[in-house]
């Protein structure tokens, strides 16, 4: 009995932990996958990076039966279950539900309809390169979008996520040591170094989109300025921008003097006319400026 209440209980606190608006968003992230590796990769035998491209390069040396949707079941649900307890019950649901429409949606463009994806790109042709950047382009989309609504369409991301602080290494490491070898094993299987060098270009591709549509293709910039007039220059930025600062008291290491830190947050149009005020009302301001890759905000407040 207790076993039961257990279990029901895990699946209600998992529910409530759903965003159910994330769905749609994660079922077009896995057509978008598919359609960009079953139209544009897998017909000229270029491979995807991680789990995907293993998948290609397994439904390509087994059985017709053994296709690659079967291996992108097969490969990753075991791995985000694995994963399960460390990244969240909600990240695995999600992820499951990509992978399992990525899967579908592959199969559908390759078994069901009337698109010939046997021989060449229906759209690139055989052309290497082509298929390369928008096969990296489309996939790494789909992958991106996956990420941004809580799920992964790729298990290589659970395994560096678990193992690549074990290995003393970064997740980014993790995931190109994976390819690295993936790419390798492909070369020496195909005995041609050709596609895996075109899937190298595939995985930048795919690499610089999932960035895009993760951290927005224009990052913010965050301002930090000590200064010893933080009240004038905080209200001339409030009134020039029409958002808020925040202001943090602070010392100065070296002359020990009380200096006060003005937080900001502008876009890359508005550094120069940001610079300007700041230096207007005080010259002496030492202002630090970088990237942020998201920005939440309350807009009730």
């Amino acid at each position: 009995m207790k076993i039961r209440e257990t279990i029901g209980a895990k699946i209600a606190r998992t529910a409530r932990a759903l965003r159910w608006r994330n769905f749609p968003m994660l079922f077009l992230a896995g057509c978008v996958n598919a359609f960009g590796v079953t139209v544009f990769l897998a017909p000229v035998k270029l491979y995807d990076s991680g789990v995907s491209g293993t998948s290609i390069l397994l439904s390509q040396i087994t059985p017709e039966w053994l296709s690659l949707s079967v291996f992108l079941l097969v490969l990753n649900i075991p791995l985000f279950l694995f994963g399960a307890r460390r990244l969240g019950a909600a990240f695995t649901v999600y992820s499951v539900f990509a992978v399992a429409v990525y899967a579908a949606a592959a199969w559908l463009i390759t078994d069901v309809l009337p698109v010939d994806v046997s021989m060449a790109s229906p759209l690139a042709g055989q052309d290497l390169l082509l298929c390369a950047l928008f096969g990296g382009i489309i996939s790494g989309a789909g992958s991106g979008l996956a990420i941004r609504c809580g799920g992964a369409i790729d298990g290589v991301d659970v395994l560096a996520v678990i193992f690549a602080k074990r290995l003393n290494i970064t997740v980014g490491a993790f995931v190109m040591i994976y390819n690295v070898l993936l790419y390798t094993v492909c070369g020496c299987v195909i005995r041609s170094w050709i596609l895996p060098l075109y899937s190298i270009v595939t995985y930048a591709a795919g690499l610089k989109t999932v960035d895009f549509i993760v951290e927005g293709f224009d990052r913010s910039k965050e301002v930090i300025i000590v200064t010893d007039k933080p009240r004038p220059i905080s209200d001339a930025l409030i009134e020039a921008f029409g958002c808020g600062t925040t202001r943090i008291a602070a010392v100065g290491g070296y002359s020990n003097a009380e200096k006060a830190i003005v937080y900001f947050v502008v876009n890359r149009f508005q550094i120069a006319r940001m610079r300007d005020i700041v230096h207007r009302i005080d010259p002496k301001a030492f202002m630090t400026i970088s990237e942020v890759a998201d920005v939440f905000k309350n807009n009730d407040r």
